[in-house]
């Protein structure tokens, strides 16, 4: 392990601004709020948006129609009444893919859906991700960040993102679902295409990477499950053949519910924790006396990922519709009406959290909505935060005075915040 002076940490550029400068600004910037048309400086900090949009329209009425919660209190609302607020996402998706695979995917899968279906997929992955398996991962989980700082090291150099953060999860959700690991090539470009199509506004190269993903992911998954069904593995751990065995009772899940399902879970699981690990170590650069604190403290890990998951929630915004007319905070909203949580305001509103915009790795208590919350609360948020916790604290303890040797990249995207490279140096 690298020692050294942990308190001597050289600081970075300034931290990014989480706020406007002006009232007037900031009056502006919540008024012509449209996540249809959002500025390039929103893809690179959203916060000071946020902020105005909390402060100045909290239930903001965009020009197509629907509307944008930013406001903490009301977002926990919105999740905990499912009779009002809809997951389903058929009428919204219809115009936006047409007749596609990106539509049969997206109105499949078990985020975008209310019971019976949400409940059915969740009901039968739920015992993968047991305490007891979450306990036997942590080994192989180890092994793996061990291996791949190890090779970093010989390096002296490394991009977080292609070298550490996004191959964490695509070897676990690989290792969860069977997936052999001379076949996991592909499956990080399929995930980035699929989710990328879930943008506000949908580029046509963006729709056909996506169809093109949708495709290449469903040829390849209708040959794994043949296999599974032939050579089944322990249901306790392998998420596939649970998938594929179904329930006790006898409930099954259809093949393309299966197949969707199998995208899904790979999606979720690699997407949100790249960008856990690669916003968690980026924002550690921009607080380095918290990044000493953290080395000080190691046992610090644990809140320390919930905080860093609350600072830059790795997905900015869910979706809803309303089933019926209701009022959401203070304001009307008739029925049918798609209204967008805005996890990442949510997780920076001050009647939550103190200071919001202040990094604390000890932060106490935390409850942010990084995972959503209600019966849509993530499934596999404890493998997620598991693959932080051993991620984050080993590198920090290898490579406690990493620096940037060279400009991050974000990834450009409104929904899921997270980066496409962070080059530094491993001193």
């Amino acid at each position: 392990m690298n020692g050294g002076n942990v308190s001597v940490i050289p600081p970075v550029r300034p931290r990014t601004p989480a706020r406007f400068g002006d009232a007037a600004r900031a009056r502006d910037a919540a008024r012509a709020f449209d996540l249809r048309r959002l500025p390039a400086e929103y893809y690179v900090n959203p916060y000071p948006t946020y902020h105005a949009l909390r402060e100045y329209s909290p239930v903001h009425r965009m020009p197509e129609g629907g509307y944008f919660v930013s406001r903490y209190a009301d977002c926990v609302a919105l999740y905990k009444d499912t009779s009002a607020f809809s997951s389903d996402k058929k009428r919204e998706f219809a115009p936006k893919y047409g007749e596609s695979l990106l539509y049969e995917h997206h109105t499949t899968s078990l985020v975008f859906n209310d019971p019976p279906l949400h409940t059915r997929v969740r009901r039968i992955i739920a015992g993968a991700f047991s305490p007891r398996a979450i306990a036997d991962m942590e080994a192989p989980v180890t092994r793996l960040v061990d291996g791949l700082i190890e090779a970093m090291a010989a390096k002296g150099s490394a991009d977080l993102i292609a070298d550490f953060a996004a191959a964490v999860p695509v070897e676990v959700i690989g290792n969860l679902l069977g997936v052999p690991r001379d076949e996991r090539g592909p499956l990080r470009a399929w995930s980035l295409a699929i989710l990328g199509a879930l943008e506000p506004v949908l580029s046509d190269a963006q729709r056909e990477r996506g169809e093109e993903a949708v495709a290449g992911f469903l040829n390849y998954l209708v040959r794994l499950v043949a296999e599974r069904r032939a050579h089944p593995g322990d249901p306790a751990r392998d998420v596939l053949t649970r998938l594929i065995a179904g329930e006790s009772d006898g409930d099954r899940l259809s093949e393309p519910e299966l197949l969707h399902n199998v995208i899904f879970i790979l999606n979720a699981g690699h997407e949100t924790t790249t960008n856990l690990i690669g916003n968690g170590l980026f924002a550690l650069l921009e607080w380095p006396e918290e990044k000493a604190r953290l080395l000080a403290q190691p046992n610090l890990i644990r809140p320390g990922v919930e905080e860093l998951l609350r600072f830059e929630s790795s997905n900015q915004l869910g979706n809803r519709v309303t089933t019926r007319p209701v009022e959401l905070g203070g304001v009307a909203l008739p029925a049918n009406t798609f209204v967008t949580i805005g996890i990442g305001a949510a997780n920076r509103d001050p009647a939550e959290f103190p200071d919001p915009d202040r990094l604390d790795i000890a932060r106490a208590p935390n409850r942010h909505l990084a995972f959503g919350s209600g019966a849509h609360v993530c499934a596999g948020l404890n493998v997620a935060r598991l693959e932080g916790r051993i991620a984050i604290g080993r590198f920090l303890a290898r490579f406690p005075a990493y620096q940037l040797s060279g400009e991050p990249v974000r990834g450009g995207r409104a929904r899921f915040r997270g980066f496409l490279s962070v080059p530094v140096t491993l001193a």
